[in-house]
């Protein structure tokens, strides 16, 4: 088991001033050392020292050296941190990572991800004309586990095993992936992702997408048909079982089904409403998924064209007139009276909303539909919206991965309805 230290040292015992990542407190590091500039609030592990007395650590008798490999990490976090200070958070998900822990497949059908920089793959393309071998993925992506770590906390009090919290490292680098209660359940992503979703599909079902985000402390698995389906009314799409879990808490291990709209790569949620659809189970120890009731519940991946479908021929043949249209903004996007940052806001986002419903291919050949409208909103979130403190690709991954966007496709139609009403 690896180890994890929690520094909560007072500030007088510190000496030298450094700069805090969020703005430009002065703290200062252990035993006068000079720490590296935090990153989310932490610090890097301090020199070699030697264990407090009559304390062990992984192993190593009273006095012994601290272990020095990454595996045996300190974490270090400032005891007088002001709780009203946040930390800005910098997505970690640069082009080079999308294009090398990010695996596509089926491009043959559905083209290349957004992200696709062929410059930065390395020497192993991450794009696949066809399915991504399950091989591929353990390799490239699940070659690691999750390891728990005895968590210690190191004040003015000496050094003390934190008996109620676990540590959660990486086995391959030592890096540490969050710091939990000791009730937390390591779900390891080959098990939950891969093993578990085999366990739950038919033959034929293949794997269309994998990935991991913010350093790895997030992952997913989207298993699909290998072919794209038509609707009648041209609406081309792919239906997948999404399979995501996290190390730090963020995400639980969740199986649901959604949707891939090709003419824009958008997820979308639209048909698949009904209880059922979505399995999660806590991050507990000893927790286990059910396969037969969640097999059951899932009703298996291949339903989800009928249901789909079924509800974009009923969006197409529903009206939507310009006046309804416009009605619709209102209540969607309404300006604020009063002039300022939040009424541009509102205004542009119109604007964008009206160019994709009039003249976009990716929109406009269903305009004057519900399906038109659906399509505008879901467009404009997915490409156009404004992101802050993340990458266009990671802040759409976790909208799908947290149900954010199930609950934003819901409200689009919800909304539609009670226009379509009123007027």
């Amino acid at each position: 088991m690896n180890i994890v230290l929690a520094a909560c040292r007072r500030r007088a015992d510190w000496a030298v001033p450094v700069r805090r990542a969020f703005g430009h407190r002065s703290v200062t590091g252990p035993e006068g050392t000079r720490p590296a500039p935090a990153v989310h609030g932490h610090y890097p592990a301090p020199r070699a020292r030697s264990a407090a007395p009559g304390l062990c650590t992984a192993g190593a008798r009273p006095g012994d050296p601290w272990p020095s490999t990454p595996r045996a990490a300190a974490l270090w976090v400032p005891a007088r941190a002001a709780p009203h200070r946040k930390a800005i958070v910098v997505s970690k998900e640069t082009s080079t990572w999308l294009n090398t822990n990010v695996l596509i497949g089926f491009t043959d059908k559905r083209g290349h991800a957004w992200h696709y920089r062929a410059e930065d793959q390395g020497t192993e393309p991450n794009h696949y004309p066809g399915p991504i071998p399950i091989t591929d993925v353990k390799r490239r992506l699940f070659g690691w586990t999750a390891e728990p770590a005895r968590v210690f906390v190191e004040d003015r009090f000496g050094l003390r095993l934190a008996n109620h919290n676990l540590g959660v490292t990486a086995s391959d680098t030592g890096d540490i992936l969050a710091i939990h209660t000791n009730e937390y359940g390591i779900h390891q992503y080959g098990t939950w992702l891969l093993d578990n979703v085999a366990a739950l599909l038919d033959d034929g079902l293949t794997i269309g997408s994998a990935g991991l985000l913010r350093e790895r402390k997030q992952a997913w698995v989207s298993v699909e048909v290998p072919d794209n389906i038509t609707t009648p009314e041209g609406v081309e799409f792919r239906p997948n079982l999404l399979a995501c879990s996290s190390h730090d808490g963020s995400l639980k291990s969740r199986y649901k089904r959604v949707v891939t709209n090709i003419v824009c790569d958008n997820t979308m949620n639209i048909g698949l409403r009904e209880d059922g659809q979505d399995i999660a189970v806590v991050h507990k120890r000893n927790s286990t998924l059910q396969l037969l009731s969640a097999r059951e519940a899932l009703h298996l991946v291949h339903t989800i064209a009928d249901d789909f479908a079924a509800e974009v021929t009923k969006l197409c043949q529903t009206t939507v007139t310009d006046r309804t249209w416009k009605a619709f903004l209102d209540a969607h996007t309404p300006i604020p009276q009063q002039p300022g940052r939040g009424r541009t806001t509102a205004a542009n986002k119109r604007s964008a909303l009206t160019r994709l419903w009039t003249s976009d291919s990716r929109v406009s050949p269903w305009k004057n539909t519900g399906w038109g409208v659906v399509q505008a909103v879901n467009t404009h979130l997915h490409h156009e919206a404004v992101i802050r403190g993340a990458t266009r690709p990671e802040r759409n991954m976790t909208r799908v991965m947290t149900g954010e966007l199930a609950k934003h496709d819901r409200a689009t139609t919800a909304l539609l309805h009670k226009v379509l009403a009123a007027v």
